[in-house]
């Protein structure tokens, strides 16, 4: 099978991937987790929690998520009650842009 060709990457979504899972792995050993332990917690497998761990980029931002949420690391300033308010801001505003956006194409004839 051929393997599927690699995805590049920013270098600040690189970085930004291995502070969340350097910060990630440093929560999960100071509530005295194992990665078996937070794996099974977060329904996923050791293998994703070591890539999640790892910084991959290619892993998933949901599972991502859930492993920081298991472990206790806080991903934005803001606590729950505060993370609420933001999400409903954003969706009223997202509500008032509009649904896609469209390039034009159309040519405009200019010579007269």
């Amino acid at each position: 099978m051929a393997k599927p060709a690699h995805r590049s990457t920013s270098r600040y979504a690189r970085e930004a991937a291995e502070l969340l899972g350097l910060a990630v792995r440093a929560a999960r050993i100071e509530r005295g987790l194992t990665v078996a332990e937070t794996a099974e917690r977060a329904g996923v497998s050791r293998g994703l929690v070591h890539r999640v761990e790892k910084g991959e980029p290619g892993s998933s931002i949901g599972a991502a998520f859930e492993v920081a949420a298991i472990v206790g690391l806080r991903l934005f300033e803001a606590g729950p009650a505060t993370l609420t308010r933001h999400l409903s801001r954003e969706r009223g505003r997202l509500a008032l842009l509009p649904q896609s956006v469209r390039t034009g194409t159309a040519k405009v004839k200019d010579d007269f």
